[in-house]
């Protein structure tokens, strides 16, 4: 029997919100055993990530407590330890990956320097030690080059190289228990899977004890042991990964599996966490034959959006003795888009979709190639020409926090859009016409005034929409709009967007490196690999019968949570 390394019993962390404290994560009891992963999986609020900063003794002072019950870790109780020695602990016997390597990583240091730093805190190693043991770090982290990298910021490197640094950083002083909060959420599917076989090989070699910490519960049981689901700050179910996952108890713990699009089953409408809770979930699906019917009056009209021949090249200044070096970011790319059809559009980071979907809505003009909208060709177009034509082609944004003006009401900024196109007769007009659409994406009138500091995640991804769905477009191209959100969320957006596509004859570019979605989402796949098109064809059949290597490895990568 394994010795438990952790202890959390009986533990309620309150937060203080105007003098008075809250609790926010409700009677807590776990452990953790010697030699373990330990999943735990919730959403935004649930109070995973709160409990594992309370577990590094890291929760800010006088805004977040530990009012009751104990964190034990080699007999001492972490919530009522002084800082010298939770310093000590800190990185050495608990170490943290974080959820995002950029902010995390210190963009003014080399990533060598900053994992140097922690061996200098916790070790009496000298400096040629040192490094010699941040390279074998390095290695170990499967980095590429070792050497190149311990000399370069992290700006310098890519995302997935920038969670290795991390790792390397949280592992380098051989700790009893590493805590991963939300590691591969921002990482393409191929680069997660690394990461997660990575973290599983490290495990074994070191027989350290992990807690994993994710929202997506099949990502969780490919490399958990033991699984606890947390739900507004309970633990409503623990037990073996394999069990909670094709057995789940709790209506919760249901939904959350539920609610992320199948690859089996192509089912109308995403059940939602309120579906279940309420008994209320449509398991109606669209069958093969729907789907080709649909298919043929689709594609029998001319195409609305003609791609052809586009390439996108950049020069940087970076080459041998400051020669100009050319890199073609889309490289020869066609393709047809018909009136209300969606088109899906997947690669790993860096394979230039986004910049192809710029190229589109003519916010970087493509080098090469046309691009025919209803038989007018964009890259034609003079700037005025553009701007009128901004009505009818819009883009939802990935982070619609940073694409809302904090300072302007989200009422305001849905009618700014209005205003400049001269939609409607007067502000009375599209005060009502901006209610209406805030009705539409299942928010309401009094959400007219108020700021977007004021919306979680969720509510303003719907805001986000709501500004594009004011212009009215025909085109919309959807940059990874769902990627930052929670399951359940990302369900009920999902569904949004299919049933404005419905109602007003919407056609969309989806963009996103997450396979699931995209099938669900599209009618057709367009598989993008450095700058070219790899493969496409009609979601399901590209799915089934992947005809590219590249393709089969995208995926493959898909948690599957068997």
């Amino acid at each position: 029997m394994s010795n438990t390394l952790l202890n959390i019993n009986h533990v309620t962390i309150s937060a203080r919100k105007e003098g008075k404290w809250t609790s926010i994560v409700h009677d807590s009891t776990f452990t953790l055993q010697e030699n373990e992963i330990l999943g735990i999986v919730g959403e935004s609020g649930s109070g995973k990530s709160v409990t594992s900063l309370a577990v590094m003794g890291l929760l800010p002072k006088g805004i977040l407590e530990v009012t009751s019950g104990t964190i034990t870790f080699n007999g001492d109780d972490i919530a009522k330890l002084e800082n010298k020695k939770l310093r000590e602990i800190r990185g050495n016997d608990i170490a943290m990956i974080f959820q995002e390597p950029m902010s995390s990583l210190n963009p003014s240091l080399k990533c060598g320097y900053q994992v140097e730093e922690i061996l200098k805190e916790h070790t009496s190693l000298s400096q040629k030690e040192i490094k010699a043991t941040v390279l074998s770090l390095f290695e170990k982290v499967k980095l590429p080059n070792p050497e190149k990298i311990y000399n370069r910021y992290p700006h310098e490197i890519s995302g997935g190289q920038k969670q290795r640094v991390m790792i390397a950083m949280a592992i380098a002083c051989k700790p009893k228990i590493l805590i991963a909060d939300e590691p591969t959420t921002a990482l393409d599917v191929t680069v997660q899977k690394e990461i997660i076989l990575l973290l599983k090989e490290l495990q074994q070699e070191t027989k350290m004890s992990i807690i994993f910490i994710s929202h997506d519960l099949s990502l969780v049981s490919e490399i958990a042991n033991r699984v606890l689901v947390m739900y507004q700050g309970n633990i409503v179910e623990q037990g073996n990964a394999e069990e909670i996952f094709h057995n789940p108890e709790h209506t919760y713990t249901k939904a959350l599996i539920n609610s992320r699009p199948s690859l089996d089953v192509r089912l109308k409408r995403l059940p939602t966490i309120q579906d279940y809770l309420e008994n209320t979930v449509d398991k109606t699906e669209v069958t093969p034959q729907q789907r080709k019917k649909e298919h043929e009056v689709l594609y029998s009209q001319p195409p609305l959006l003609e791609v052809i021949n586009v390439e996108k090249e950049y020069v940087s200044s970076a080459g041998l003795f400051g020669r100009d070096v050319k890199f073609k970011a889309v490289n020869d790319v066609s393709f047809k888009i018909y009136e209300g059809e969606t088109l899906g559009l997947v690669g790993e980071s860096g394979c230039g979709k986004s910049t192809l979907g710029n190229a589109i809505l003519q916010l970087d003009k493509a080098t090469a190639g046309n691009i025919l909208y209803r038989g007018t060709d964009l890259t034609k177009l003079s700037a005025k020409e553009i701007r009128t034509l901004r009505k009818e082609i819009q883009i939802i944004f990935q982070d619609p926090y940073s694409s809302l003006n904090p300072r302007i009401t989200v009422g305001k900024a849905i009618m700014e859009p209005m205003k400049v196109h001269g939609l409607y007769k007067n502000d009375k007009e599209r005060k009502e016409k901006t209610i209406e659409i805030l009705n539409r994406v299942g928010l309401g009138e009094e959400h007219f005034n108020r700021y977007p500091h004021e919306f979680s995640g969720g509510q303003r991804q719907r805001v986000g929409i709501a500004r594009t769905i004011a212009l009215q477009p025909k085109l919309i191209v959807c940059d990874e709009s769902v990627s930052a959100l929670d399951i359940s969320v990302q369900a009920q957006v999902l569904n949004l967007l299919n049933e404005l596509k419905e109602n007003f004859g919407f056609t969309y570019i989806f963009i996103s490196h997450d396979l699931a979605v995209v099938k669900y989402m599209s009618d057709q796949v367009l598989v993008m690999n450095k700058g070219q098109i790899e493969e496409m064809n009609e979601a399901d059949a590209l799915y089934e019968h992947p005809q590219k290597e590249y393709t089969k490895k995208l995926i493959e990568a898909i948690p599957k949570g068997e």
